[in-house]
């Protein structure tokens, strides 16, 4: 079967029923244990002491924020290419999840931040283009709302999604482009010099194998929601124009 058998709505809502309960329940275990194991059974580290294992929700959460952005250009670019409402509805269902992530990134960035830094806030390289990212999550669901045509809607906030890549790039990569910057390097790396300890290696694969659980989860639950609304949508401009 092609996979753009899938980009037909019944088809979709068929082949995700099932999925959503059992994405949700890995993501649920693995948080349960990575975050247990990481704050209970993990050492202090003897340069951060306990305010390294706020790496359990801060880079699990920057990676999904991230990723969710390059979901949504390639679910937009489908839009454009192939007209699959399917991807334009996968696409803003990611939107509010991939700005929580983001917010989440930041939040506990700021709290690691204060004691390593002596700052809560720094214009370093990847924490602006993470913050910029931010603001285009905003940015891109305001547009949503604010074109009630739901093809213009899909058509411009794919443009958004395209530019605001750019920063998507460079909040992942901004470390290797400006070696000034304060931000540490990447946690996770195939240089063993710069990859965490294993100790610390292990619980934060678990964490992250739970947040792109949730990830999946919540995007295919709330891609369904929008199909159902869409449909809604539909059927209220029919009865309207029965009545006209």
């Amino acid at each position: 079967m092609s996979l753009w058998s899938y980009a037909n709505p019944v088809r979709f809502m068929g082949a995700t029923r099932p999925l959503v309960p059992i994405l949700g329940a890995v993501a649920g275990v693995c948080l349960v244990l990575g975050l247990a194991w990481g704050f209970f059974f993990t050492p202090d580290d003897y340069r951060q002491g306990s305010t390294v294992k706020i790496i359990y929700l801060h880079v699990p959460a920057a990676l999904m924020a991230i990723n969710a952005w390059f979901m949504m250009l390639v679910a937009s670019l489908v839009w454009l290419v192939r007209r699959h409402h399917v991807s334009a509805l996968a696409a803003r269902a990611a939107a509010p999840v991939g700005l929580t992530m983001t917010l989440i990134a930041l939040v506990t960035g700021a709290v690691w931040g204060q004691p390593m830094w002596g700052t809560w806030w720094a214009w370093d390289p990847r924490l602006t283009a993470f913050l910029i990212l931010f603001l285009f999550y905003l940015g891109y669901i305001a547009l949503w709302e604010a074109v009630e045509e739901p093809d213009a809607a899909a058509d411009l906030t794919s443009v958004l999604c395209l530019v605001g890549s750019v920063f998507a790039v460079l909040s992942r990569y901004a470390v290797n482009f400006w070696n000034q910057g304060l931000h540490q390097g990447a946690s996770l790396s195939l240089d063993a010099e710069t990859n965490v300890a294993d100790v610390f290696y292990y619980p934060l694969l678990v964490c992250i194998a739970g947040f792109v659980a949730l990830f999946g989860a919540l995007v295919l639950l709330r891609t369904r929601t929008e199909i159902r609304a869409r449909r809604l949508h539909v059927l209220r401009l029919r009865e309207r124009m029965a009545d006209a």
